[in-house]
């Protein structure tokens, strides 16, 4: 393994958007130093963090660390991006935690398509049992397969693409879902997508109800603009709305029938948040339909 990148010029960079979050970088960080890093150049992009970063810098002196202002992850990744000239560019968010061989595999099917999303496992950051968020988290998050072959985009917590994709689609748009946004964008243009499941990073589950219902709420805020907001869309929205607690009927069987969750309690947890959450679904989205925040 290399810990200089700048020993040869860089092939690949990892851009890292990175919020006050110091722990998790870390160990994202620690990771990426099981990788082979031989000519790639690790790009850390703070969003401007109220915490000095002093320490990550003396701990990791091969990491470029930059300062972003612009308040965003679109604005951080777009930075990153900028911050280096490397053809390869690897994405992957603060909190996750690359495989040491995630590099290694990138570069082994970079040729295969212009973008390429990965597996994202999760795991658990508090001991079992799992609360209804983890299990609920543990069935259904991060389904990068389906995102990638089923609705054709990937998020950027594990994404691989090309500098003169990039340049050509422009970057990344802050204020919706700039991760499904930029790759769709892609794919309408004409680039390939695909997914690789051994191309592997790990992120964690959110712990409790208030962090899932956090993450969800952005999620669907982002969602709603990127569906449009004109009276047609409007009202395509709130009968998809109006569906949310059926489709928590229809997901039912998924979560008992998941090899994943390890008890009955787990189960049920996992159950009772999945309507729980599709409920506040609907309502938020039934507020966007008439015009209303959430």
């Amino acid at each position: 393994m290399s810990t200089d990148p700048t020993d040869t010029a860089p092939a690949d960079a990892v851009i890292i958007p990175h919020y006050n979050d110091l722990p998790r970088l870390e160990r994202c960080l620690l990771a990426l130093r099981e990788n082979d890093l031989t000519a790639t150049e690790i790009v850390v992009v703070d969003n401007n963090s109220p915490v000095s970063l002093d320490t990550m810098r003396q701990a990791f002196p091969e990491v470029h660390f930059v300062v972003e202002t612009q308040k965003g992850a679109a604005h951080a990744r777009n930075r990153g991006v900028a911050e280096t000239r490397a053809p390869r560019l690897f994405f992957i968010d603060a909190d996750c935690v690359p495989a040491p061989d995630w590099l290694s595999v990138g570069r082994q099917v970079a040729d295969q398509a212009d973008l390429i999303g990965g597996r994202v496992d999760v795991f658990d950051e508090t001991p079992p049992p799992r609360s209804g968020a983890e299990a609920f988290e543990a069935v259904f998050a991060f389904n990068f397969r389906r995102y990638i072959e089923v609705q054709g985009f990937s998020g950027a917590g594990n994404l691989l693409t090309r500098r003169d994709v990039f340049d050509a689609i422009g970057g990344f748009i802050n204020g919706v879902s700039e991760d499904r946004e930029w790759t769709m964008r892609a794919v309408a243009r004409g680039y390939s997508l695909i997914y690789r499941d051994d191309f592997r990073v790990s992120h964690p589950s959110r712990q409790d109800w208030p962090a899932l219902k956090a993450k969800w709420r952005r999620t669907t805020q982002e969602a709603y603009l990127l569906h449009g907001t004109n009276p047609g869309a409007r009202l395509r929205w709130a009968i998809r709305g109006l569906a949310m607690p059926a489709s928590a009927i229809v997901h039912t069987p998924k979560v008992i029938s998941s090899g994943k969750l390890a008890s009955a309690g787990e189960t049920w947890r996992a159950i009772a948040t999945l309507f729980r959450l599709r409920c506040q679904r609907m309502i938020w989205m039934l507020r966007q339909a008439v015009g209303g925040n959430i």
